[in-house]
């Protein structure tokens, strides 16, 4: 092998062990993340999918909505907001005049789960603002991509998204024509669309 081709092929297989690692180390906090999970009579499936709850607009709490976010199948999904209904973390609400479009909604108990610190979540919080910043933006940007090759929803934050309308109030969104409440614009929704997407 010439020299110059040598000198490719190192930095390559360099990439590649650099890609590695950077997957191991986001799996290994996943997981270390999920272990976390497992707060009172919760698994940790049912801790992410509170999490989500407690995150979303009112527009993206469908279990179907749920399912997307965590990529699991919505049959599992659906087993898991019911054991959480049981446990009294959530509540099941019907949209008025359609019976069938089911959503939750965090109770008391629910959020007061959600609001307890984790480990993983204490430990990123301990970061400066350099290093916070550069990794959100990294994770965001490599969150994109993977989404973009699977075909996947953003769900964004509202306000970041391309049909967000800044007004006195508490905003608007353009898409479902409707005036946001107050916190809407800091919560994520599964219509958001970034403005650098692709609109047509």
């Amino acid at each position: 092998m010439d020299p110059i081709a040598k000198l490719i092929s190192s930095r390559y297989q360099y990439l590649m062990t650099s890609a590695d690692r950077i997957r191991s180390l986001i799996n290994r906090l996943a997981r270390i993340d999920a272990a976390g999970g497992w707060v009172d009579n919760l698994n940790p499936a049912q801790s992410a999918a509170l999490d989500y709850l407690a995150r979303a607009n009112r527009f993206s709490r469908a279990p179907s909505h749920v399912a997307e976010f965590l990529g699991t199948t919505r049959g599992t999904m659906s087993q898991t907001l019911k054991a959480l209904a049981r446990k009294g973390y959530i509540r099941e609400d019907r949209r008025s005049g359609d019976q069938r479009a089911i959503f939750y909604t965090l109770t008391e108990t629910g959020k007061s789960i959600t609001q307890t610190p984790s480990e993983i979540g204490t430990v990123l919080a301990a970061l400066d603002q350099s290093q916070a910043s550069t990794l959100e933006t990294a994770l965001d940007a490599t969150l994109r991509k993977a989404l973009h090759v699977r075909a996947g929803r953003a769900f964004g934050q509202c306000k970041t998204c391309i049909f967000h309308s800044a007004r006195p109030d508490h905003g608007y969104c353009a898409l479902l024509d409707l005036p946001l409440q107050p916190g809407d614009s800091h919560l994520i929704c599964v219509e958001h669309k970034a403005p650098s997407d692709d609109t047509s």
